[in-house]
C-alpha cells in the first residue's frame, strides 16, 4: 500500500530537503506551503495559509495522507505571539484533515529551544541547561512555542488515534532560498563577501561557543530521522533529538570554512560580533556580486538570516545534543559535520547562488 505524506512547510529548509526523501522513497507526496515550490520534482503542491482554516479545507479537500509532517513556523515580534501564532497553525492542519480518518501519524520538528528557552532567554546569561542535552530534561519554565506545538499535536493524536513522534534538531544545514534559519547559506554569503571585498571572515559568537563542543544537524540526517520515526513501530510516540553524530569546535571549522573561501579567519576576541551588524549594509554589494557572477539570488536577505546566525552562536554556552535514545531505537545514520558544509557549498556553487 503506497503511503502518502503532506509534508507542512514544504519550502523551507526541512521541509524541501524531506520531500525529495519521501519522494526518492516511492512515498506520494504534498507539499504545503503558501507559495510552493514548483522546482522538486514529482512533488504535487499545495498552496494554503495555516492561519485560515477555510483556505485549508479547501485545498485539502481531496488529499488523505497517511503520513503528516510539520516543518514549518512563524517569527513573531513576541513569544506570546510565537504560542499564540504557531500553536494556531498546528491546530488548524490537523482539525482540517480530522474528519478524514486517513492520518496515521504525525511528525513535528521543533528544535533545542526546547531545552535552551525561547529567543529572548536562551542567548542571555543567566539560563544555562546540562549539557549534553537529553530528551529527559523537563519543560522549562519560560513561555515556549514549542511547547503549544507539541501540546496541539498531543491533543489531536488522544482524539483521532494517530501516532506521533516529536523531532528536535539542533541548527538544520542544507539547502534552501528565503528560509529564516539557514546558517549554512548565510555563512557562505558572508564568506563570498568578504572574499569579494578583502574584508577578514570574523567569527559573530560568543567565547563559550568558540572554544566549546558543539553539533549540527544536516538536512539530510534530519528527513532521513523522520522518515525512520514514522515507519518504525518502536519509535512511535517519542520525543528524539537529531543530529548528525560528531561534535566538533568552532575554533577549528571556522578556519576550515575559511579556508574554503580563501579568506583570512578572524576568531573570537574580547566580545561577541554580531553578524547582522557586520552585513547591515551589505545588501548592494551582494547585488553587485550576483550580478558580476551571474547569479540566481540578488537579493541577500532571500539567502542571509545573519540575525538567527547571531542567536544560535552567541549561546553562552557550548551546546552538545545526546543521540543515544535514536541510537538504541535502530537509528544509525551518521554524517560527518565537515562535510556537510563542504557539500552545501558545492551545491550552492552548482545552482548559481554562490560564485
Amino acid at each position: 500500500m503506497i503511503k502518502i505524506a503532506l509534508v507542512v512547510g514544504a519550502s523551507g529548509i526541512t521541509g524541501s530537503n524531506l520531500a525529495e526523501k519521501l519522494i526518492s522513497e516511492g512515498w506520494e507526496t504534498y507539499g504545503l506551503a503558501r507559495t510552493p515550490k514548483e522546482e522538486i520534482k514529482d512533488l504535487k503542491p499545495v498552496a494554503a495559509d495555516l492561519l485560515n482554516p477555510e483556505s485549508l479545507e479547501l485545498a485539502l479537500a481531496d488529499i488523505k495522507p497517511s503520513h503528516v509532517f510539520i516543518t514549518t513556523w512563524m517569527r513573531n515580534d513576541t513569544e506570546a505571539e510565537n504560542i499564540r501564532v504557531n500553536g494556531l497553525m498546528v491546530r488548524n492542519i490537523l482539525d482540517a484533515l480530522s474528519g478524514k480518518g486517513s492520518v496515521e501519524h504525525v511528525a513535528l520538528v521543533t528544535g533545542l529551544k526546547h531545552y535552551l528557552g525561547p529567543f529572548e532567554a536562551y542567548a542571555k546569561e543567566g539560563f544555562l541547561p546540562e549539557t549534553p542535552l537529553r530528551e529527559e530534561h523537563p519543560r522549562v519554565d519560560l513561555e515556549n512555542f514549542y511547547y503549544a506545538q507539541e501540546d496541539e499535536v498531543y491533543a489531536a493524536a488522544a482524539r483521532d488515534g494517530f501516532t506521533w513522534s516529536i523531532h528536535r534538531p539542533h541548527t538544520v544545514i542544507g539547502k534552501t532560498v528565503g528560509n529564516a534559519m539557514n546558517m549554512g547559506t548565510t555563512l557562505a554569503v558572508y564568506a563570498t563577501i568578504c572574499k569579494e571585498t578583502g574584508r577578514p571572515f570574523i567569527w559573530p559568537g560568543s567565547a563559550a561557543q568558540w572554544n566549546g563542543l558543539s553539533d549540527v544537524t544536516d538536512a539530510r540526517v534530519l528527513a532521513a530521522h523522520l522518515i525512520w520515526a514514522s515507519t518504525t513501530e518502536v519509535a512511535r510516540n517519542q520525543a528524539f533529538n537529531v543530529v548528525n553524530g560528531d561534535v566538533f569546535r568552532w575554533s577549528r571549522l571556522w578556519n576550515k570554512l575559511a579556508a574554503y573561501f580563501g579568506v583570512e579567519p578572524v576568531g573570537y576576541g574580547t566580545s561577541i560580533q554580531s553578524l547582522e551588524k557586520e552585513m547591515a549594509g551589505d545588501a548592494d554589494t551582494w547585488k553587485q556580486i550576483a550580478q558580476k557572477y551571474e547569479l540566481k539570488e540578488e537579493v541577500l536577505s532571500r539567502l542571509s538570516t545573519a540575525w538567527h546566525t547571531d542567536l544560535d552562536l552567541g549561546r553562552p554556552i557550548e551546546v552538545m545534543t545526546d543521540m543515544s535514545k535514536s541510537r538504541k531505537m535502530g537509528f544509525t545514520v551518521f554524517q560527518d559535520t565537515e562535510e556537510t558544509f563542504y557539500e552545501l557549498f558545492d551545491e550552492l556553487r552548482a545552482m548559481k547562488l554562490i560564485p
